[in-house]
């Protein structure tokens, strides 16, 4: 349990679970929109296609909130910050599930999206707690955290929208935001800091922060360029699986939806490889990570008339994804002296490489198809490779 006063004893059990649990729901309601496309695309008189930048939305949204907000977690009050973004995410589902158009729908999702900031503010906390030996592993714990949420925004929330309509899930991720964010609030210690200079100078100091730090710009690049390339494939899914034209199986949400189970590889997959990192190190297991990365890209387009190669990719990428995550984040939070200020860097270079590769699979998916989409993938795995790669010979 970290120093400070508050609760204790059940609170320093509850501590690292609940925080795994937290992140869960704040990564499914970045995810929340992709699932549903279909269903929002029908009910707003549109085609799944022309919504498919909803996805990139989100994203973009969280990306802003992590480089405003998770920079404070070096100065401010932590229980407060908590509590305060958790009711902002709460009254902007609550909003999406209301808006009438989708203009309005993702308007709440950004504002959503970048509230849901929370484990980021807590994750440097993990990581400064655990022992040295098994920092990995901690961090690992959060990030399993993580992909089970990406999952239960796919399954759970393709099944619920389904049987219920695509507003109620919305309203269900807003009561889960607000039980989680002020539970997650309470256990946190008492911190009574006095913050130096202006709210926002975090925000200012990432820069130089990623300047002075060759490891930590290398993370922050290779996480982008691997975070693109599986949210490219990932939020385009819902396309290939549903669609019926001649492009797609034809599936229904909620059977595309059940799809996101094979994403279950990456909750299995962490803990395993903050292990890896702990013996072997961080650069090691990056490597092996880009290429899995690289042998699902072709699966993924073999999977485009063959189920059993898609299912494969969706193992291999995901398995890709969160060795990579792990032993990127983990570096980013040890590299140097202010590891909320790196982790923000590191978390809002990710998911802006995803959000753009999002903003770009859609169209590529309207113009070349799922081929289109494979090669955004592909693509985004060469660049964040080979630039880190250019950076190291210098």
């Amino acid at each position: 349990m970290p120093s400070g006063t508050g609760p204790s004893g059940v609170a320093a059990r509850l501590f690292l679970p609940l925080i795994a649990l937290c992140t869960a729901v704040t990564a499914a309601n970045i995810y929340l929109a992709a699932p549903l496309l279909p269903l929002i695309a029908h009910d707003m008189g549109s085609t799944p296609s022309a919504v498919a930048w909803l996805a990139s939305v989100a994203q973009l949204g969280y990306a802003g909130g992590l480089l405003f907000f998770a920079p404070l977690g070096d100065s401010v009050n932590r229980r407060r910050l908590v509590a305060v973004l958790s009711l902002v995410a709460t009254a902007a589902l609550l909003a999406a599930a209301a808006s009438a158009g989708t203009g309005a729908l993702a308007a709440a999702v950004l504002v959503a999206s970048a509230a849901t900031v929370v484990p980021q503010l807590l994750v440097p906390l993990v990581a400064e707690r655990a022992p040295a030996d098994r920092r990995a592993r901690h961090v690992a714990a959060v990030i399993a955290g993580l992909f089970t949420g990406v999952v239960a925004a796919r399954v759970l929330g393709g099944l619920a929208g389904q049987a219920f309509g695509w507003r109620v899930v919305f309203v269900g991720a807003a009561v889960l935001t607000a039980v989680l964010g002020l539970a997650t609030a309470y256990i946190l210690p008492v911190e009574r800091r006095q913050r130096q200079g202006p709210l926002f100078a975090g925000l200012a100091a990432i820069p130089g922060v990623v300047r002075r730090s060759p490891d930590l710009w290398r993370a922050c690049v290779r996480q982008a360029g691997m975070y693109g390339a599986w949210s490219a494939l990932w939020t385009s899914l819902a396309l290939l699986l549903t669609g019926d034209d001649g492009h797609g199986y034809g599936l229904t949400t909620a059977a595309a939806g059940l799809f996101g189970l094979f994403g279950l590889a990456a909750s299995v997959v962490a803990p395993l490889a903050g292990g890896l990192v702990d013996r072997f190190g961080a650069a090691r297991v990056v490597r092996s990570a880009y290429l899995l990365a690289a042998l699902s890209v072709p699966l993924f387009w073999l999977g485009g008339q063959a189920m059993a190669a898609l299912c494969a990719a969706a193992v291999l990428v995901h398995a890709a994804l969160v060795a990579s995550h792990v032993a990127n984040q983990t570096l980013a939070l040890t590299t140097t002296s202010a590891p909320a200020t790196a982790n923000t860097a590191y978390v809002v270079a990710g998911f802006a490489g995803g959000a753009l590769a999002s903003a770009l699979a859609g169209p590529a998916f309207g113009h070349w198809g799922w081929g289109g989409v494979c090669a955004v993938a592909g693509a985004w795995l060469v660049l964040g490779w080979t630039a880190t790669a250019v950076r190291r010979t210098r």
